[in-house]
């Protein structure tokens, strides 16, 4: 039956509060029902099926668990009942539809504690929701994403950083820091081998899942970063070596809430552990919108990838930053990174940095003056921007908080030393940068996006890849598609 696309499937109006996110059940969708959840302003989340209307369950109705606003609602992969939301007082609880959330406010008993972040159980004669609550990190918890395979959790802070955690045996697997101020949003590559996210340091940062370190920054935004998203249609990986599962042979059995795995061929992460079985040809395509309503399209290629490998074709560098060899501080591992050093053994100095054109094979020849125009500006907006490490010193004197968010445009060296967190954290930021969690600027390779476009009036608030489109949203209401090329 054809679509009436004069009017909405379903449609409901909420007083003295607003839904701010929302998820589909993917696994139990179908033509005649779909379990959505919705997460509201104020604390609640709703579970409704806009097919069967009759079908609706509010959970938190009472806001004993948490008062605070939902900022990010997900089903647990391959699970039919178990959902996961994420609230700004920076705290996470994992509920069951099945269950009810009780009539006073929970008891916990702490099942796990670690750097920054604490799990706890719901102790109760009958089971009731929450199942567990996460406590991560300092501030709102902005947003949370399942990798792939369903086995781990990516988490963006207002406290500037990225945590990926283990989900069943809530283990924390690494760490990565904002250049400055909030991350807001996350997402990982399709085979979960890279994580990219975004937030109020204008930038988009590439986080290598693997090696536990940042491996590029991409600037094109200028204003916070809203969402970034991998385009999966694009993103091309041909396999040198057939495919082969990773992940350890620890078997996760503390935490399994009787979930399914999902076996689908995303959760085939290949292992590149030497370099005989890296893949021929690599390109990974995602896109970000931000508050300063310009979509970005980004590739990230095999010059940005594997930096210390001769390249598999003939690749241009438009312009090379002049890298110096990292300061002695910074050649140690992360923790849980496997010990991969930053540095390669053998190689006092790094190669110089690879600045990535974006063009996946031979450039194009009358790109090559406009490029050069481009790197000039962009190279001296970012050697301003990587002038603020020259004051670290100074920021140590300054203990005192400033709540000043300030966009990478208007940054000059003198605004730099009121740049302190947004929020008080026990992380100062002048002690991680330049450290692995978070290297300087002239550290890492800097991405230029493919394409950078103003599409919007307002601020930016969506951004899906569906096979035959992209779908955009703003602040405004707008939501547009556009059609990929050849797609029309």
């Amino acid at each position: 039956q054809a679509a009436d696309l004069s009017k909405p499937i379903d449609k409901r109006i909420y007083k003295g509060t607003q839904p701010t996110c929302h998820d589909f059940n993917h696994l139990t969708a179908t033509a005649e029902s779909v379990s959505l959840l919705v997460g509201f302003s104020a604390g609640q989340v709703q579970l409704i099926d806009p097919i069967k209307k009759e079908t609706s369950k509010l959970f938190n109705e009472e806001r004993l668990i948490d008062k605070s606003r939902v900022t990010c609602v997900k089903w647990v992969p391959g699970s039919e009942s178990l959902f996961l939301v994420a609230h700004s007082s920076g705290n996470m609880y994992l509920y069951n539809v099945e269950h009810t959330c009780g009539t006073t406010a929970p008891h916990y008993q702490l099942l796990k504690q670690g750097e920054s972040f604490a799990v706890h159980t719901c102790k109760s004669k009958s089971t009731r929701n929450p199942l567990l609550k996460w406590t991560v990190g300092e501030g709102a918890l902005n947003e949370f994403a399942f990798s792939p395979d369903g086995k781990f959790l990516a988490c963006v802070s207002q406290d500037g950083f990225l945590r990926v955690f283990n989900f069943d045996s809530v283990e924390l697997h690494g760490t990565m820091k904002s250049y400055f101020g909030g991350l807001l949003c996350v997402c990982w590559s399709p085979d979960g081998k890279y994580i990219v996210t975004g937030g109020e340091d204008d930038l988009v940062t590439v986080w290598s899942f693997v090696d536990c370190r940042v491996i590029a920054r991409g600037h094109g935004h200028k204003s916070w970063v809203s969402v970034v998203a991998f385009d999966p249609y694009t993103t091309s990986v041909e396999e040198s070596d057939p495919m082969e599962f990773s992940g350890s042979d620890e078997d996760f059995q503390d935490l399994h809430f009787g979930r399914d795995r999902a076996n689908s061929t995303q959760s085939r992460l290949s292992k590149r552990n030497s370099t005989d079985s890296r893949p021929v040809s690599v390109t990974y395509r995602f896109g970000s919108v931000g508050q300063d309503t310009q979509l970005c399209l980004w590739d990230l290629t095999e010059d940005i990838l594997f930096p210390h490998q001769p390249l598999s074709r003939a690749r241009t560098h438009t312009n090379v930053m002049n890298a110096t060899s990292p300061p002695s501080g910074s050649g140690g591992t992360n923790p849980g990174s496997n010990g991969n050093s930053i540095t390669t053994p053998g190689n006092s100095v790094p190669p110089p940095l690879p600045r990535s054109n974006s063009l996946p094979h031979s450039a194009v020849s009358n790109a090559g003056s406009k490029s050069s125009v481009m790197d000039g500006a962009i190279a001296s907006g970012v050697s301003k921007f990587a002038t603020l490490s020259l004051h670290d010193r100074k920021e140590r004197h300054h203990e005192k908080d400033h709540k000043r968010n300030h966009s990478m445009g208007h940054i000059s060296s003198k605004s730099s030393d009121k740049l302190n967190l947004v929020t008080k954290t026990k992380t100062d930021p002048a002690k991680t940068l330049g450290t692995p969690l978070c290297p300087r600027m002239e550290d890492v390779p800097l991405l230029e996006p493919l394409i950078c476009k103003k599409i919007a009036h307002e601020r930016l608030t969506v951004l899906i890849f569906l096979e035959d489109c992209i779908v955009t949203a703003c602040q405004e209401g707008f939501i547009c598609t556009w059609a990929r090329p050849g797609k029309v």
